[in-house]
């Protein structure tokens, strides 16, 4: 029960249930959809480019509390950064919750998103909380 304690945090909590990341995003520059078939979690990630930065990004779909609350944090973390920063930032993501990158130190980039930390110990909810992440990264990649 203590994992879940630690997973469910109030701010997992507070951004799983009312998102204010969740809408349409007007005139956004592209538009990546991420689907998990094991627990039917699926999003729809716009962003809002200006120039190299992030300037706006927004989600619609529907999910778990960890695929959501991990979607909104994300936009949270990345917003206002450059894709280089946007893609070192996941990859630390992607790293922590495979446990590769345990160091406090490397991990205070990712802001909220550290509240993901204790994931790594529930194997199933792994792909949840990765899901926008693998999505943005796909986007960025395509965009």
């Amino acid at each position: 029960m203590d994992d879940l304690t630690d997973v469910y945090n109030e701010l997992i909590m507070e951004h799983s249930m009312n998102s204010y990341n969740k809408k349409k995003l007007q005139d956004a520059d592209y538009c990546e959809v991420g689907h998990n078939p094991n627990c039917g979690d699926e999003i729809t990630l716009e962003v809002k480019m200006n120039g190299t930065i992030i300037q706006d990004m927004a989600f619609l779909g529907h999910g778990c509390a960890i695929s959501q609350a991990s979607t909104s944090i994300m936009i949270d973390t990345l917003k206002g950064k450059t894709i280089e920063e946007a893609k070192e930032i996941i990859k630390t993501f992607i790293a922590m919750i495979k446990r590769e990158i345990t160091d406090e130190e490397e991990l205070k980039k990712l802001e909220d998103a550290i509240a993901f930390k204790n994931v790594s110990n529930m194997p199933a909810r792994v792909k949840c909380a990765l899901l926008a992440w693998h999505t943005m990264e796909k986007g960025i990649e395509n965009g």
